[in-house]
C-alpha cells in the first residue's frame, strides 16, 4: 500500500515542487513585503518617539514664526534629530524675512478697577520699548454716515487706546446655544449677530479704509495701541495673526476681557489699561527648508517625499499646525530607516517654511529643483490637525485610483477602514504644500484628517498646544505613512501624471483650468 501511494503522488509533487521554485521569487517578494510591513507597524507602536518629539519642539521649542529665532532653532533641532537616526539632512536657504522675536505681554485694567486682563501682542508687534503705557480705551464708532465722519471722529483716538473689534454678543459658541437654548432663542441670538456683523462691517467700508488699512490710521492719529479681539467661535480662543501697526503695539484679547472693556467704554466709566509688551526687531534673516533624505539604492532619481510645514503662528505653540504633521513625517522617517533602510527610491522629507504666509517654502523648493519635481514618484503632506487621516483624494492625477489603491491596500484594516477615498477628484490651488507639486504636475496628495475641533480651536490660535495633540491618531498616521512610502518606494511602476479634463467652471463658463505655479515670495514682512 505505501509502495502504491508512493508512486501515485510521485507526479503531483513533482509538479508542486517545480510550481514551488517557479513562484520562488514572487513568494519571497511577497513575504518580505509583509514582514517590513508588520516591522512598520510593530515600530510604530512598540518604540514611538512621538511624544518626546512633541515635547522637545513644541514645548522646547516652540511656537515657529517665519523669521524667529525659533524658527532656526527648530531647523537646527530637526537636523540634529535626523542626525541622530542616521539620516542625512541639511537647511536649505529659500529666502529672508522680518526678524522678529517675542517677549512678554503685560495687560492690565487699572481702571475703574484693577483686574489683570487675558492677552497677548500679535505677530511682529512694536513693543512698548521697555515700559507700560497707560491709557483709556476708545471704541470704534457703530454708526458712520461716511468717511468725512469717520476723518472727523479720528482726532479723538489720540493718547488712547482703540477698541477695534466688534463686541461679540454672545461668548459661548453655537454649538453650546443648540444644546441648551430653546429653538426660538437660538434662531434671534443668531439672526442679531448676523445683523450686528454686516451692520459693522459696512461701517467699516463706511470709512474708506480697510481692516488692514485701518490700524496705520489710527497710529498715524496719536493713538497709543490698537486692542483687538478676533474670537474664534469657542470658549477661551482666539485667533492671532499679525499686526498692521508700525510703532504702537497691537494686542489682541480674550472676548470675555474686550467684553468688559467695550461696556466700560460705552457706559460712560472710561476704563484705562496699562499694556507693557517686549520684542525685538531683528532686520532680514535667512529662512530655510529644512530637508532630510534616505538615498535609494536602485533608482536614487527618483523621489518619494514626505511633507509637512515647519513654520507656525505663534499665539500658542503650533501644535496642531503643524507640528503633528512635522512628527508625524519624522517618525515615518526613523521608522523607515530602521526596517527600510535601502530604499528603492529616494526618501525625502521636506520641511517647508513660510507655508503660513503663502506656501513660500514648498513653492521655492518646487522652483529650485526642477530636477527632483519631473522625477517625483509622489508626494504625501499632511496638515490639517491632530486627527486621524480619514480622507484621500486623487487631486485630478487621472490614474492616482490605481497606484494609491494599490498601495493603500497594504495598510492594517485597522488603519484604513477609516479612510475615505475619491478618485479621481480635482487639484488643490492652495491650503497646504502639496499644492504647490500639484501645480507643478507633480503627483503629490494631502493625508486629510477628521476634525477634533480644529478649525475652532486650535487653528493659528492661543490654544494651539502640546495638550491638544492625540497621539494615538498620530502614531496611526506615522505608520500609514510609512507603510506608503514603502510601497511608492518599491512599486515597479513609476506613477502617472495624466491628468483628468476638467469641467467647465460653472462661473465663468470657462473650461477649468490647472492650477498655475506660482512663485514663492523670498523676501518678506518688508514694504
Amino acid at each position: 500500500m505505501k509502495a502504491i501511494q508512493k508512486h501515485a503522488y510521485a507526479k503531483p509533487l513533482a509538479k508542486a515542487l517545480l510550481m514551488s521554485l517557479l513562484l520562488t521569487g514572487n513568494i519571497g517578494y511577497a513575504q518580505t513585503k509583509n514582514l517590513i510591513i508588520d516591522n512598520i507597524v510593530k515600530e510604530a507602536n512598540e518604540n514611538s518617539q512621538l511624544e518626546s518629539l512633541a515635547h522637545e519642539l513644541m514645548d522646547v521649542v516652540g511656537p515657529r514664526l517665519v523669521g524667529s529665532p525659533q524658527m532656526k532653532q527648530a531647523n537646527d533641532w530637526a537636523v540634529a534629530k535626523y542626525a541622530g537616526w542616521g539620516i542625512t539632512a541639511k537647511n536649505e536657504k529659500w529666502g529672508e524675512w522680518r526678524g522678529w522675536e517675542r517677549g512678554i505681554s503685560h495687560i492690565d485694567m487699572v481702571y475703574p478697577r484693577v483686574k489683570s486682563l487675558e492677552g497677548m501682542q500679535v505677530a511682529w508687534s512694536p513693543g512698548t520699548k521697555g515700559k507700560s503705557v497707560i491709557g483709556e480705551t476708545i471704541v470704534f464708532p457703530e454708526e458712520l454716515t461716511d468717511s468725512l465722519a469717520f476723518k472727523n471722529w479720528l482726532p479723538s483716538v489720540k493718547g488712547k487706546f482703540v477698541l477695534f473689534s466688534m463686541n461679540q454678543p454672545t461668548g459661548r459658541p453655537d454649538y453650546n446655544w443648540a444644546e441648551f437654548a430653546t429653538p426660538e432663542s437660538f434662531e434671534k441670538m443668531k439672526n442679531s449677530r448676523a445683523a450686528q456683523t454686516t451692520a459693522w462691517l459696512a461701517n467699516v467700508k463706511r470709512t474708506g479704509l480697510t481692516l488692514k488699512t485701518l490700524p496705520a490710521a489710527f497710529e498715524k492719529a496719536g493713538a497709543l495701541g490698537v486692542i483687538t479681539c478676533n474670537w474664534s467661535n469657542g470658549f477661551g480662543v482666539n485667533k492671532i495673526f499679525g499686526a498692521n501697526t508700525k510703532t504702537v503695539p497691537t494686542v489682541d484679547i480674550s472676548l470675555e476681557d474686550y467684553g468688559l472693556l467695550y461696556r466700560l467704554s460705552t457706559s460712560g466709566n472710561k476704563p484705562r489699561i496699562s499694556v507693557h509688551v517686549e520684542s525685538k526687531e531683528q532686520g532680514l534673516v535667512p529662512t530655510f527648508n529644512t530637508i532630510a533624505e534616505i538615498k535609494g539604492t536602485e533608482k536614487p532619481d527618483e523621489y518619494v517625499i514626505l511633507s509637512a510645514h515647519f513654520d507656525s503662528w505663534d499665539g500658542g505653540t503650533g501644535a496642531t499646525d503643524n507640528g503633528t504633521g512635522t512628527i508625524t513625517m519624522m517618525e515615518a522617517a526613523r521608522i523607515l530607516k530602521k526596517i527600510y533602510p535601502n530604499p528603492k527610491r529616494t526618501i525625502l522629507i521636506g520641511h517647508w517654511g513660510s507655508e503660513e504666509q503663502g506656501l513660500n517654502g514648498s513653492r521655492a523648493f518646487v522652483q529650485d529643483h526642477p530636477e527632483i519635481v519631473k522625477n517625483i514618484q509622489v508626494v504625501f503632506n499632511q496638515d490639517n490637525g491632530t486627527g486621524r487621516v480619514v480622507n484621500l483624494a486623487g487631486q485630478g492625477f487621472l490614474n492616482s485610483y490605481d497606484y494609491l489603491g494599490r498601495w493603500l491596500s497594504n495598510a492594517p484594516e485597522s488603519i484604513k477602514k477609516h479612510i475615505t477615498t475619491s478618485f479621481p477628484g480635482a487639484p488643490g490651488g492652495g491650503g497646504s504644500d502639496f499644492a504647490s507639486f500639484v501645480a507643478a504636475g507633480a503627483p503629490a496628495f494631502s493625508l486629510s484628517s477628521n476634525s477634533w475641533s480644529y478649525g475652532n480651536y486650535t487653528w493659528h490660535t492661543n490654544r494651539d498646544t502640546y495638550d491638544k495633540i492625540v497621539f494615538d491618531d498620530i502614531r496611526n498616521n506615522a505608520t500609514l505613512t510609512a507603510i506608503l512610502a514603502y510601497m511608492a518606494s518599491e512599486d515597479p511602476e513609476k506613477t502617472s501624471r495624466e491628468r483628468v479634463v476638467l469641467p467647465v467652471n460653472p462661473k465663468t463658463g470657462e473650461p477649468g483650468t490647472w492650477p498655475p505655479v506660482v512663485k514663492p515670495t523670498r523676501k518678506g514682512g518688508v514694504n
